[in-house]
């Protein structure tokens, strides 16, 4: 047991740390997607949706986690303690993060008894009067089971950031399946009894899991707690001091999700879920691809900077910012044309309204993709307001856009999609134009010769994909997990084949380090006893 929790805890490189985040966010994707699934199969069917109460009960503790802490679990935290670690001073990094754990911990314990004491009202302003009272009576109910979540992972969270900065990702990676996996057991042992509010108990049964399996990638780094909160620490201010604005760019897209959910309230019944059901999907490669890698590199990044090597910070960003392209437009041309199959997947039964809100978000799931690293980019050098003024922007133009063309005499509930696409869009494009105001040298003609050639084979990829969903295309019968899978597999696969092939032959970097990992995968040798 010793050992699994050494090896588990070990340093790995970016590449190793890359593939291994990769690995477990799709192993939590792939759990997130059976989890919505499970629940559709098990509460939900064609015309009647009684979800709309528990997607509705997590946005307001979310919300408040988001708002109050996710702020400081990385971008805001890890620069510091990178700078720390540079410097030999462990003693610095414990204290900062031990004084982080009690002045959060404090504050996310007062939240959630908020939480517990005035949900009803906390759950008007989100869903208002458009649920019905029995899914009103729900939603209650699980909000308050989930009160205390987001103590829960503020606290897991903290410690992740900590032992990514030390270049540990497994216990960061595992959680998030420990997670899913609870929900979906609640699903199968609550579904024949308390119905719907099962889920609260499974979702609280996941936070407090996750937290002890975060505590164990502790074992061996010998941290030391300390009681108390240092303000007078400079370094602890420091993170503090940007805080809120990370804090508030977090809380605002939590808004934005309130307003989205509010406005699909208001519309037809299962409007929510339905929308969901699509945001799921659209969300599943931006973590997979855009969150992982760039949590993987964020640790890098922030070495560099603290290096004095800003040469080297920038090749690093450059580097990872292609591969996050490279393999993000194949995923974005498959779901494009596969997003009728992936809604009957998700839902289990025929809901075309979900195919039609997941086709406007194609353009959210590209730009958010490479969102989540042009941030980074800005926070690993300390800038944490940058993002939080464009997000502002971006927000109150989400805002604005949503309730304007999501009304019925425009778009409806695609509106929301549409909505959310264009913002996505105009975020990066705000934030690409003010990074290169501040370093003129950041794209240089090695980046855009590599980008015109992903698009080069981007392309081919577009024309592979339409001619397999054509050979196989999706029947009005076709229903269950295996089957759905099997088309959809043979969709992908070919897709995916093909663009590594093509962009071996057009001299793209990027796929070296799969090639040779496969090559090493084929050509090992097996040892015979």
């Amino acid at each position: 047991m010793n050992r699994w929790l050494t090896r588990a805890n070990q340093r790995v490189s970016l590449i190793n740390a890359a593939a291994l985040l990769v690995g477990a966010s799709l192993a939590g994707q792939l759990l997130g997607f059976m989890r919505t699934q499970v629940v559709n199969g098990n509460f939900n069917t064609t015309g009647h949706i009684t979800t709309d109460a528990y997607f509705a009960a997590f946005k307001i503790p979310d919300f408040f986690f988001y708002t109050i802490a996710a702020g400081a679990l990385g971008v805001a935290f890890m620069p510091f303690l990178a700078d720390k670690l540079q410097q030999g001073d462990r003693q610095s990094v414990w204290k900062i993060t031990s004084s982080l754990l009690n002045f959060l911990g404090l504050l996310m314990f007062a939240v959630g008894l908020v939480l517990l004491i005035f949900t009803q009202p906390l759950l008007r302003l989100v869903v208002g009067h458009n649920l019905s009272p029995a899914q009103t009576h729900d939603a209650v109910l699980i909000m308050r089971l989930v009160a205390f979540n987001p103590l829960l992972f503020t606290i897991s969270g903290i410690l992740t950031s900590l032992q990514q900065t030390f270049g540990r990702f497994f216990f960061y990676a595992l959680a998030p399946i420990i997670y899913n996996s609870c929900i979906i057991a609640s699903v199968y042992v609550f579904k024949n009894n308390i119905g719907l509010v099962g889920l609260g108990i499974g979702a609280l049964a996941g936070a407090i899991l996750q937290l002890l399996i975060v505590l164990l990638g502790l074992v061996g780094m010998r941290f030391r707690y300390a009681r108390g909160i240092n303000f007078k620490d400079a370094d602890f201010r420091g993170v503090l001091r940007n805080l809120p604005p990370r804090s508030i760019d977090q809380g605002l897209d939590s808004i934005n999700s309130i307003v989205e959910t509010n406005r699909a309230s208001t519309l037809s019944p299962g409007s929510i879920t339905i929308y969901e059901n699509a945001y799921t999907l659209h969300l599943a490669p931006i973590l997979l691809v855009g969150t992982a890698i760039s949590t993987a590199a964020f640790p890098r990044l922030n070495a560099r900077l603290a290096q004095g090597r800003p040469d080297l910070f920038r090749r690093d960003f450059l580097m990872v910012l292609r591969a996050i392209i490279w393999i993000v437009v194949p995923i974005v041309v498959i779901t494009f044309f596969t997003r009728a199959y992936l809604a009957r997947l998700i839902f289990k039964n025929p809901q075309p309204d979900i195919a039609i809100v997941l086709q406007f978000l194609i353009g959210a799931i590209f730009f958010r993709t490479v969102y989540s690293l042009i941030s980074r980019w800005f926070y690993a050098q300390k800038d944490t307001r940058t993002p939080l003024f464009v997000s502002l922007f971006a927000i109150a133009l989400n805002i604005f856009l949503a309730f304007t063309l999501s009304k019925p005499s425009s778009y409806g509930l695609a509106g929301l999609a549409i909505a959310q696409s264009l913002v996505a869009a105009a975020e990066v494009f705000i934030l690409v134009t003010i990074m290169l105001w501040r370093d003129h040298k950041l794209f240089d003609a090695e980046f855009w010769g590599g980008l015109s050639r992903i698009l080069s084979v981007t392309g081919f990829t577009i024309l592979i994909t339409y001619i397999m969903v054509t050979l196989v295309p999706l029947s009005s019968t076709d229903r269950g997990f295996i089957k759905l899978s099997a088309k959809l597999l043979s969709i992908i696969i070919p897709t995916l084949v093909l663009h590594i092939w093509l962009s071996a032959l057009f001299g793209l970097e990027e796929v070296r380090p799969v090639i040779d990992k496969l090559r090493k995968l084929v050509l090992k040798p097996v040892q015979i006893q």
